[in-house]
């Protein structure tokens, strides 16, 4: 009977954990899904990213320094306005910022199963290691350097931010501008594919 009993028991208790989050980190999910593992092409998987990624990234939407794109609600209350990252995060006191860096950071990364051209991804592969190693290691799938997670991420989301990168809306640091600026589209296109590889 005990035997039985123990996996309904922590079962309960895992769901009792995931409901009794803070408001402040229970909201992430509402766009970036459960645990943070995003089920939505245009948005971010941010579960297993590093804590200063997230946190970084928080405080330059709260800042006013990085720009926001408009997203609704994908779970929860779907009927609330929609909103952007730097609304949600100007509303953050950096102890909740803390929190929410801690906590989606310990979760596991899960890539996204999605269509790639294993051509083009072979190419993105050298582009990648000639380019883009130096700050997003083992293929862009490291989370300790910091520098978010590329490897797996979902492909539209990646292709919006390379647009916002090479047009000047998205800020960067100097030697990531230069990097960026050497790209042409298509070995954008073909870094695209290898990230969407690696799953």
């Amino acid at each position: 009977m005990m035997k039985t009993l123990l996996p309904l028991l922590v079962l309960l208790s895992c769901n009792v954990l995931a409901n009794d989050l803070p408001e402040h980190i229970a909201v992430c999910a509402d766009c970036h899904g459960d645990k943070g593992i995003s089920s939505e092409s245009d948005v971010p998987t941010i579960a297993g990213a590093s804590d200063v990624f997230i946190s970084d990234s928080l405080f330059a939407y709260r800042e006013g320094e990085r720009i926001a794109v408009e997203s609704k609600y994908r779970q929860g209350d779907t009927s609330r306005p929609a909103t952007d990252m730097q609304k949600i995060a100007k509303e953050l006191s950096e102890e909740q910022i803390a929190d929410i860096a801690g906590y989606f950071s310990q979760q596991k990364f899960i890539a996204a199963k999605q269509p790639f051209d294993p051509g083009l991804a072979a190419q993105g592969e050298k582009i990648h290691t000639f380019k883009c190693a130096k700050c997003h290691e083992d293929g862009g799938s490291s989370a300790d350097d910091d520098a978010g997670i590329l490897a797996g991420q979902w492909t539209p989301y990646l292709k919006q931010a390379f647009k916002l990168y090479r047009s000047g809306e998205r800020v960067m640091i100097d030697k990531m501008k230069v990097k960026m600026e050497q790209l042409d589209d298509q070995e954008v296109e073909a870094l695209l594919h290898y990230y969407a590889s690696q799953q």
